[in-house]
């Protein structure tokens, strides 16, 4: 398998005012990071409440991704949970698994496993399914962390783990992961504000929130990472800094919403127990975005 490098997006899920669906903006999303040089689209993740979908709904957003993507760049399914024989029987009832690079699966969350638990459920996912996994490390969301030792043991003894989503905010974590991992084996920034660190650090790039409003910005910004081109690279993060720290402001993807709605890809709805984003943020996003593009 190709090596995952670059910049990837959480694509958001759109819902209109009634809290069905909106295709056309997940159409329109999906087309305005096509065009702006992404390398990779993430399905179903943390970014797509996805913990408020239906398994219908799932399905159909999938297929809607799919279509608009029409096979022009890798997607990774989200498919994640507490319950491993349930994650398992989610991976294999998926039609066509081969249209998809790769499965995300975040780290049990609630139950707070052991570090043993954690390997013993990414070992039994890879076992019983024919997906090739990533695994997604957030300890603010699952109230437990995949230690590096963990994430090591799993990437050595089971060829189909071949990356991790490391958002656990240490990016001392990252690079004892990034030093002894296996050659094909991915680290990935999972938080926008440490992207370039993981990246200058030997990491392979980034799942981003904020590329889906400026897929351009952090599409060169990764690219230029990679070259070692720091000064450049950080030039366009600290344009962007400011804006990051507001899409986390009230929740995410509560910001990274309205700000997609202030630029016309789709409209600020979420699902409760979310909010929609304030006037007082819409606002605060307005005036930063005519300072960026001044």
């Amino acid at each position: 398998m190709k090596k995952l490098y670059g910049t990837g997006v959480a694509l958001v899920t759109p819902f209109k005012k009634d809290e069905k669906i909106d295709f056309y903006g997940l159409e329109k999303l999906v087309k305005y990071v096509l065009d702006n040089e992404v390398d990779y689209l993430v399905a179903l993740g943390t970014t797509a409440e996805t913990a408020t979908l239906k398994r219908e709904e799932k399905q159909d957003i999938v297929e809607c991704i799919q279509s608009a993507n029409y096979k022009q760049l890798p997607l990774i399914l989200g498919v994640g949970g507490n319950n491993t024989i349930d994650i398992v029987n989610q991976i294999n009832s998926i039609k066509s698994l081969s249209d998809f690079y790769a499965v995300l699966s975040v780290s049990p969350y609630y139950n707070r496993p052991s570090q043993e638990g954690i390997y013993e459920h990414f070992k039994s996912i890879v076992n019983f399914t024919e997906a090739d996994i990533i695994i997604y490390n957030v300890p603010k969301r699952t109230g437990s962390n995949v230690m590096p030792e963990t994430v090591l043991r799993l990437a050595n003894n089971f060829e189909k783990i071949i990356g991790i989503k490391e958002a656990s905010g240490n990016i001392l974590q990252s690079y004892k992961i990034i030093e002894k991992k296996p050659k094909n084996f991915s680290v990935i920034s999972g938080d926008d504000f440490i992207t370039l660190p993981v990246i200058l650090g030997g990491g392979e790039g980034v799942i981003s929130v904020i590329a889906q409003g400026f897929p351009d910005k952090v599409s060169q910004m990764v690219s230029l990472a990679r070259k070692s081109q720091v000064e450049k690279s950080f030039s366009i993060f600290y344009k962007m800094i400011e804006m990051i720290d507001l899409i986390y402001e009230e929740g995410n993807p509560t910001g990274i919403k309205t700000f997609l709605n202030i630029i016309g890809i789709c409209n600020p709805y979420v699902r409760l127990p979310l909010l929609i984003g304030s006037s007082s943020l819409k606002n605060k996003m307005l005036n930063l975005l005519k300072q960026i593009n001044s």
